[in-house]
């Protein structure tokens, strides 16, 4: 399985709702200097470096994404873009949803050590996300399903 966030902007979208945010400040920014505000143009350019850079890590940060690997032996839980992995006996990991700040943590439990999976799903996802594993563990260890 892969899991992805949502993202709703391709990059050239992105670059195009930049251009156009920066287009209506330097045009704001103008009609305040026409009325005499001489400092209006710079801080737009400010302001406009400011937004553009917070947008752009907001909308790197849709890069991130975890890929889970079950077999009969294991299941593997591997962070991109990072290298970050984790591995669990799938006989013994459990599927836990935990409420915390708010929303549900999803978490795979095996011998002591927990690992959150899906913090950047919404709250439905990460049920439906819980749902699916513990079918599959439960097919894949020949248990009934609960």
């Amino acid at each position: 399985m892969w899991l992805k966030p949502n993202r709703m902007l391709s990059r050239r979208g992105l670059r195009r709702l930049i251009v156009v945010l920066v287009a209506l400040v330097l045009v704001t920014a103008g009609l305040g200097a026409w009325q005499g505000n001489v400092f209006a143009p710079l801080f737009a350019l400010v302001e406009s470096a400011a937004v553009a850079v917070a947008l752009s890590v907001a909308w790197r940060a849709g890069d991130r994404s975890e890929r889970i690997t079950l077999d009969a032996v294991s299941l593997e839980v591997r962070s991109l873009p990072g290298r970050r992995r984790m591995r669990f006996q799938s006989y013994w990991v459990r599927v836990l949803l935990e409420p915390g700040d708010g929303r549900r943590r999803l978490l795979l439990s095996s011998h002591g050590r927990e690992l959150e999976i899906g913090a950047f799903l919404a709250d439905q996802e990460r049920i439906e996300l819980s749902k699916k594993l513990m079918v599959l563990l439960a097919d894949f260890n020949g248990q009934p399903r609960k």
